[in-house]
């Protein structure tokens, strides 16, 4: 039971990053581990906070973005597109929930990719898949599929890039709750944006300026804390060599911190429990997500909560369920029901995009915007019945104008349109604002009542 940042090397590492220069490993490792932290432990342990005060009802957590970044997408305006449709979501969430919403993002790091098979075969071919910019590049040749250790150092250089612009911005008032017309995207006014989605955004938006302007009126004090907007970073903890290399010790705070990111999340082909990345995440003081398919048996879960938290630690805990639309009703009662009965805290939040990956007669890889809205009703009402509450959602989108995922204003035939991906589909922002409308009716009618802390 000995952990150590180095400890997970003892164990069986699923999705194992095949590298031929062991020098190169070392060297990029070396280097990580002097550089400075992307993310600090006071930001992890106030997003720690706020998880513990959604897992008591008091909050929604909303974690989206791209399925795989990739480093050139390093951009100020693609970086402030991802921000805003965040922004625009978590202010429809807001003004149905009535609560406060949690903005974690899969950005600044989302660089490294499971996949089902180690090897991609065309026309003979066999070369080694593509793992993300963090291993590889996902061009069919065999330099650019080569599992690169400077790519890990580059992927970080990048990662810092994007979350100093996040940081500016935020610092600069981009993200004040009193000014939301700044997040609007060009989209607003484009001709195939429902004329009732435009108006219902907007008449939200006003209402909560204009109630944020009452507030103050009145001379309430804590308009600050209300109006404040944070944002908070989130990536699958694949590649353990680069994840382990930030892992570290902090001045005058106990135990290790990842500071890769402040929110990373073990993956369904990842979280065997005596394996490599469970052995490095129950070491750590991070909020550790844990996805989870409609293919677990409820005690292997149960397990896998206690070895990443066995002191039941209040915020500690992110279950994201990704059973898919004809799975949940089977899957999720009885997980649900015996972590409940288990008195386990966790914070329950649904990926209703991994399970609802659909190819087409064309071979073409997408997800049907229907589907991903009934995983989630469903899920909603799993947790009414069993008495609990889902309390976040998780999405794979873009601020960009895909066409990805058919449904919600997309055929089948407008796929081949703008297909921008370079792994799995994403919504648009039309379907991303649309889905945050839907959520939000579906959270006024399940509003949890608020717990206290143990």
């Amino acid at each position: 039971m000995t952990w150590s940042v180095d400890s997970w090397k003892a164990r069986l590492c699923a999705q194992q990053i095949r590298y031929d220069d062991a020098a190169g490993v070392e060297a990029a490792v070396a280097k990580l581990r002097r550089l400075p932290p992307l993310v600090t432990s006071w930001e992890i342990e106030r997003l720690k906070k706020l998880v513990a005060e959604a897992q008591m009802g008091k909050r929604f957590l909303l974690q989206g973005g791209d399925c795989a970044e990739t480093l050139a997408d390093c951009q100020p305006d693609i970086i402030t597109n991802k921000l805003k449709i965040l922004l625009q979501m978590s202010l429809v969430l807001v003004h149905a929930g009535k609560m406060p919403v949690v903005r974690v993002g899969r950005l600044a790091g989302q660089y490294a990719k499971p996949r089902s098979k180690l090897t991609e075969e065309r026309d003979g071919v066999v070369l080694p898949s593509y793992f993300g910019d963090l291993v590889n590049r996902p061009d069919f040749t065999p330099e650019a599929r080569h599992a690169d250790p400077r790519a890990m150092v580059d992927a970080y250089g990048h990662a810092a890039l994007t979350l100093n612009f996040m940081r500016s911005l935020s610092a600069a008032g981009f993200a004040d709750l009193h000014h939301p017309e700044y997040w609007d995207l060009a989209f607003l006014s484009r001709a195939d944006l429902p004329v009732e989605l435009r108006e219902e955004y907007t008449q939200a938006s006003q209402r909560l300026a204009e109630a944020l302007h009452f507030m103050e009126a009145l001379g309430e004090t804590t308009i600050d804390d209300a109006t404040r907007v944070e944002f908070y970073t989130s990536h699958e903890g694949l590649n353990l060599h680069y994840e382990s290399a930030q892992t570290r010790a902090v001045p005058r705070r106990k135990g290790y911190y990842l500071l890769t990111t402040h929110l990373p999340w073990i993956g369904e082909r990842t979280r065997a429990v005596d394996g490599a990345h469970v052995e490095l995440f129950r070491g750590i003081e991070n909020v550790v997500g844990i996805k989870i398919g409609p293919k677990v048996d409820p005690a292997d879960a149960l397990s896998l909560i206690e070895r990443l938290n066995p002191n039941n630690e209040v915020g500690k805990i992110v279950v994201i369920t990704r059973m898919g639309s004809a799975h949940v009703a089977r899957a999720l009662p009885p997980l649900v029901d015996a972590v409940r009965r288990a008195e386990r805290h966790v914070l329950w939040v649904c990926d209703p995009m991994h399970g609802n990956t659909i190819s087409t007669a064309s071979s073409i890889k997408t997800r049907s915007f229907d589907d991903i809205l009934f995983e989630i009703e469903q899920t909603f009402g799993v947790h009414h019945d069993c008495g609990t509450f889902l309390g976040g959602v998780h999405f794979e989108l873009t601020g960009e104008d895909v066409t990805e995922c058919i449904g919600g204003g997309l055929t089948e035939e407008d796929l081949d349109r703008n297909y921008a991906s370079v792994c799995d589909p994403r919504l648009n922002y039309r379907q991303a604002l649309e889905m945050a409308f839907r959520v939000g009716q579906w959270m006024k009618r399940n509003r949890p009542r608020p717990t206290s802390p143990p």
